[in-house]
């Protein structure tokens, strides 16, 4: 895709997936496994991705008890065992009474964000071989590695600031993006060893991270303050820089600036927030679609022609309050993705209680299933299934894109967010220490 020229610079950037002949480690690679698959014989084993010894599962954050419930990835999405993300619960706790400031940005997050709950794990991706959980954990401000054999942390990186948020690992699978919501930053890390390889500064509250041109850009989107009760729009201007910066996933620079503002005013709908929430991209990354703050609905953006070309209004739930402050971090609507054909979206009604299939080209809902404050949605490994996160009921939901039902519902911990597909051993169930 090709990156418009920004506003608020006159440079223009041109991103193209260069052309590259297969290596002959890369062919060697793929004859090692059709000899692989030739030899072997067909097996009710859990998914795999193609790499000897691991099969595909999905992580499921469960954020305010700090454990990671570990599923299927797809069919009755099983649970297959839990990490404790938080194994050095006392000593950060300690840390943290011990230093008032640092005290009063975590009783602050519980208070805030955390609905009167400390927010553990925010997060969470697997490490290529499978190895690892890599976790973002707010209240503790920091990133940790968590070895799955043992369940014990292999490395920890403190956040600039005082708050930890949304990540992104890159398409490689090398590198992990994290947001430090406090000190407007991305710290950028090698997923293996936690040490940083760059950083750079975003607008008011990094939240949503996303690469993008096979890893060559990483995209941040800001939401500004959200924890406030300023909601009215009148006050819309005390919410801070909201923006979308895209950098260069290699140097780190800035390559261009989104003011969303502007879009939407040339719209025509300056009613709605700037506050760009998750985002989906279509798979050539030609359009972006994305939630903002107290809207019940989504937004496309064609990224060529730096434009919004639709908005689609959602239904309301009649009995979600019209009380803005009552809705949870400014979230009127929280949650989406794309399957992998990308004609459909599934969008997590937040506040009001459901999610529903979109069909991309109409922008028509579905029907609408019924769901405690859905938090997340995600693709199933098969991508046959939308997953969402049923924060008001401690469960996982799979939702068919091509019928728009419920087809499957588990069990998991206090308060789920993030689900993100992830690799673990072959033979995995459980750390074995902890």
């Amino acid at each position: 895709m090709s990156l418009p020229t920004s506003r608020r610079s006159r440079r223009i950037v041109s991103v193209r997936v260069p052309r590259r002949r297969p290596s002959l480690r890369a062919l060697s690679a793929l004859a090692a496994a059709f000899a692989l698959a030739s030899a072997s014989s067909a097996t009710a084993a859990a998914p795999s991705d193609g790499t000897s010894g691991l099969k595909e599962v999905m992580f499921v954050g469960n954020n305010w008890d700090g454990t990671a419930d570990v599923i299927a990835s797809r069919g009755d999405f099983a649970k297959i065992g839990q990490i404790n993300v938080i194994p050095d619960k006392d000593q950060r706790l300690r840390e943290i009474y011990l230093n008032p400031v640092k005290l009063i940005y975590f009783l602050g997050i519980r208070n805030g964000p955390g609905e009167g709950h400390d927010q553990f794990v925010d997060d969470m991706y697997s490490t290529p071989d499978g190895s690892a959980m890599v976790a973002s954990r707010p209240s503790f401000a920091d990133v940790v590695s968590i070895d799955l054999a043992t369940g014990r942390i292999n490395w920890r990186f403190p956040v600039s600031g005082y708050r930890s948020d949304h990540m992104a690992v890159s398409p490689d699978g090398t590198r992990v993006a994290v947001s430090a919501s406090t000190s407007n930053t991305v710290h950028v890390l090698d997923i293996r060893t936690g040490k940083q390889v760059g950083t750079f500064k975003t607008g008011d509250k990094p939240h949503e991270n996303v690469f993008t041109d096979g890893g060559k850009y990483l995209w941040n989107m800001s939401i500004g303050e959200v924890n406030t009760a300023l909601d009215d729009p009148a006050w819309d201007w005390t919410k801070g820089d909201r923006r979308i910066t895209v950098v260069d996933a290699t140097t780190f620079k800035e390559v261009r600036v989104i003011d969303m503002r502007e879009r939407l005013d040339a719209f025509g709908r300056k009613d709605l927030s700037d506050a760009v929430r998750p985002v989906a991209f279509t798979p050539d990354e030609s359009k972006l679609y994305f939630q903002v703050s107290f809207f019940n609905g989504i937004v496309e953006y064609d990224v060529a022609s730096d434009r919004i070309t639709s908005v689609k209004t959602l239904p309301k739930n009649p009995g979600t309050s019209e009380d803005r402050t009552t809705w949870v971090n400014d979230s009127r609507h929280h949650g989406m993705s794309m399957n992998p054909a990308g004609d459909k979206l599934c969008v997590a009604g937040t506040m009001d209680d459901y999610a529903t299939i979109v069909d991309r080209a109409t922008l028509q809902e579905g029907p609408l299933v019924t769901a405690s404050k859905p938090y997340w949605a995600t693709v199933s490994g098969d991508g046959t299934s939308c997953v969402i996160s049923e924060s008001g009921a401690d469960r996982v939901t799979a939702i068919d894109f091509a019928t728009g039902k419920k087809v499957a519902s588990v069990a998991v911990g206090d308060h789920p967010q993030r689900v993100r597909i992830a690799h673990v051993a072959a033979d995995w169930t459980g750390p074995g220490a902890g």
